[in-house]
């Protein structure tokens, strides 16, 4: 039985734990958080096939660059003198265009539709993490906004996605959790949602009873080799003899990667999430309100608000009030009646995900360690991506086909 050692465990690593084991595999996950609060945990928790269009994209410098100047916008490049963030920045530069935008929809399409099937399938075995197929709601104010969420969703309808565009009026009829003061919004009949703190709950029972060992709390300070192979990777814990590595620490993989002597160019994008606990009156539909972006999720009882997206580092720890602020101000523009009040710190919790320039994940075997499996740059997408992404890590290993997609977006 061939052992395999995933560094990281957000939901890329578990979700790839739970398929090598069912195929048999011994399975070890190593993280140095306790594995309770990290980007799979605070997230909008939504699984978006909707969401087809990379961060790299035509006009995104352009709208960068005016949001660089308000504190309360949802997009933000913390400026520092720093190579790897000029390595990033011109990588994004040479991806922000239109040929890459048409090959990645595609590969980007078959990975989201690949993951709600096994989310379906996660589901019908027991649904404790409240999945749902409600689609997703781009809610807008501006008619500026409207012309480009009509362009996104007739790209969206050309990839196959089921897309409906709603008049003010069809929103309202739509949305009966709560008032919405928007000109119109599109549908994505496509997406789903579910609880993400449930999940990881479900996914951690699951690896327990298929006999996955978690190391929690654990560093992995080395990789001990053998030729181009890793034969044992080397923690604060003790060292682990392993036949395969994959490479799941999200926003940690730049780090662990130089141990590796490889570069992998992804930087952390921090942001922020606030759950109100058993609210009456909330939105029903999942939500992106899009002048602000925002990202509203109903989960069972609660709702949770989410958004901005600042290029940092993971040394940066403090919470930035104004972007939350822009969170706070967005939900009572387009929602009049909830009353959003702003958070305490105590119960507003942020997290970095892992973003490549390009905007597409990585997910590949290395080219020069034969034994090393690469799963990470996942950015927002973690949650909506890691069943497929774990299904096909568990196919690069066994030396399988990756039928399922084709992953050569997916590269380095």
């Amino acid at each position: 039985m061939k052992k395999v050692g995933i560094v990281g465990g957000g939901i890329i690593g578990l979700c790839s734990a739970y398929y090598l084991a069912k195929e048999g595999y011994e399975v070890s996950v190593f993280d140095e958080s306790a594995m309770d609060n990290g980007c799979s945990y605070g997230n909008a928790g939504m699984i978006v096939p909707s969401h087809i269009i990379p961060l790299a994209q035509p006009g995104m410098i352009a709208q960068g660059m005016r949001w660089m100047f308000d504190s309360q916008s949802p997009f933000y490049v913390k400026p520092r003198l720093n190579t790897d963030l000029l390595k990033w920045g011109w990588q994004f530069y040479k991806h922000a265009n239109r040929n890459h935008v048409e090959k990645a929809m595609p590969a980007l399409r078959n990975l989201s539709m690949l993951s709600k099937e096994l989310y379906q399938d996660f589901a019908k075995e027991n649904n404790s993490f409240f999945y749902e197929e409600k689609g997703l709601l781009m809610l807008y104010k501006s008619d500026k906004v409207a012309e480009e969420m009509y362009h996104e969703g007739k790209e969206a309808e050309r990839l196959g996605l089921e897309v409906d565009y709603l008049s003010k009026t069809a929103v309202a009829a739509l949305e009966t959790g709560t008032k919405t003061d928007v000109i119109g919004g599109v549908h994505y009949k496509s997406d789903a949602h579910l609880y993400p703190q449930k999940f990881m709950k479900f996914i951690k029972e699951e690896l327990i009873r298929l006999k996955v060992e978690i190391h929690s709390c654990t560093t992995v300070k080395d990789f001990h080799f053998e030729g181009n192979k890793i034969a044992k990777i080397a923690t604060d814990k003790g060292t682990f003899a392993t036949d395969e590595v994959v490479l799941a620490a999200g926003s940690w993989s730049p780090s662990l990667a130089k141990k590796l002597n490889i570069s992998l160019s992804i930087l952390p994008g921090k942001g922020y999430s606030f759950t109100l606990k058993n609210k009456n009156q909330k939105p029903a539909i999942p939500s992106i309100l899009c002048e602000g972006k925002v990202a509203v999720t109903p989960m069972n009882n609660d709702i949770r608000f989410g958004g901005t997206m600042e290029i940092t580092h993971t040394a940066d720890t403090k919470i930035n009030t104004n972007r939350l602020q822009g969170i706070v101000t967005t939900i009572n523009d387009f929602y009049p009646e909830m009353q959003i009040e702003m958070p305490k710190t105590a119960d507003t919790w942020f997290g970095f995900r892992p973003c490549t320039p390009s905007g597409m994940p990585i997910i590949t075997r290395d080219k020069k360690i034969v034994n090393l499996t690469l799963a990470t740059g996942h950015a927002m997408m973690g949650v909506s991506l890691a069943p497929a992404t774990g299904k096909i890590v568990t196919e690069i290993i066994a030396g399988k086909t990756t039928t399922s997609v084709d992953t050569k977006m997916f590269q380095l």
